[in-house]
């Protein structure tokens, strides 16, 4: 097996073990921060909707309630306003999703799906729990979703959610009297659910990873022809040089050209080794033949 041949053996598994560790690491954290910037798009979301609940209860409600005896105004309703605002968004944005889940919602369009009623479920089980964060396949693909859950904390909101007779009249109208009441204080009826598709994030991510393990190759494969250029120039070639040399001095032949001793690396001191190893065989084999 020949210098070249090993060197390149060596320099090519170490080049696939680094790029094996390179890609599984790189393509790790491309998809942990393509995980982070859905994070980041959903607690926006949910944030908005937050913030929109709460300027309805300080700015809006306040005007409005004088007149809900008369005419039940849902623009009122903090769920209500954060699921019309981020609605808006949604028409945008149609793989992104807001719903306020109920189980036992006063509009039916709030109402929870299955596996968001097992959401609610999981607050209700672990009441210390204030957030969510998981994934679900949809039929987008992979989704993360985001949700905390709805608490009845106030107690005015129980007078419309009490018992039916309890209620403005003016709501009943519009939404009946079965669906919507029995909840009780601090119970925890639902959860607000942020939704946002990951395939996006995803995709721009492999596409990051492909690139750059591309470009990595490149690289190796530009490093790979330059060293074994300078292996051929700067030691290949000398050494070959120096064993047909040394071949022709073998069988006597001492009209060999001396190498040139220019340089401090061991090629150079090499020959001049091999340089002096010849002008000494050169003279003894000049002192046997005058014995002779």
């Amino acid at each position: 097996m020949g210098l070249r041949l090993k060197f390149n053996l060596v320099l090519v598994i170490v080049f696939l073990a680094g790029f094996a560790a390179t890609g599984l690491v790189s393509r790790q954290l491309l998809q942990d921060n393509a995980r982070e910037e859905v994070l980041r798009n959903a607690r926006l979301m949910m944030d908005t909707a937050l913030s929109v609940r709460a300027y309805t209860v300080e700015q809006v409600k306040p005007h409005l309630d004088r007149q809900l005896q008369d005419v039940f105004l849902p623009q009122s309703v903090p769920a209500y306003a954060a699921t019309e605002t981020l609605g808006h968004i949604q028409k945008k944005y149609r793989d992104y999703g807001y719903k306020e889940a109920t189980l036992n919602p006063t509009n039916p369009r709030d109402r929870a799906t299955d596996w968001e009623a097992d959401i609610v479920q999981q607050f209700r089980q672990n009441a210390d729990s204030t957030e969510l964060v998981s994934e679900r396949t949809g039929g987008t693909g992979r989704i993360l979703y985001i949700a905390k859950p709805i608490q009845i904390t106030n107690a005015a909101c129980l007078q419309c959610h009490s018992v039916p007779a309890a209620a403005p009249a003016s709501m009943l109208k519009i939404y009946g009297e079965a669906n919507g009441f029995g909840w009780k204080h601090n119970e925890i009826v639902g959860a607000q659910v942020v939704t946002v598709p990951m395939d996006i994030p995803v995709l721009k991510a492999d596409r990051a990873f492909k690139t750059f393990m591309a470009a990595l190759a490149a690289v190796f494969a530009v490093v790979f022809v330059a060293l074994n250029l300078m292996l051929s120039w700067l030691i290949v070639r000398p050494i070959r040089r120096m064993s047909l040399a040394a071949d022709k001095v073998s069988t006597g032949d001492f009209d060999v050209p001396e190498f040139s001793d220019a340089g401090r690396d061991e090629v150079a001191v090499l020959g001049s080794s091999f340089n002096r190893m010849r002008r000494s065989l050169e003279k003894a084999m000049q002192m046997i033949e005058r014995g002779n």
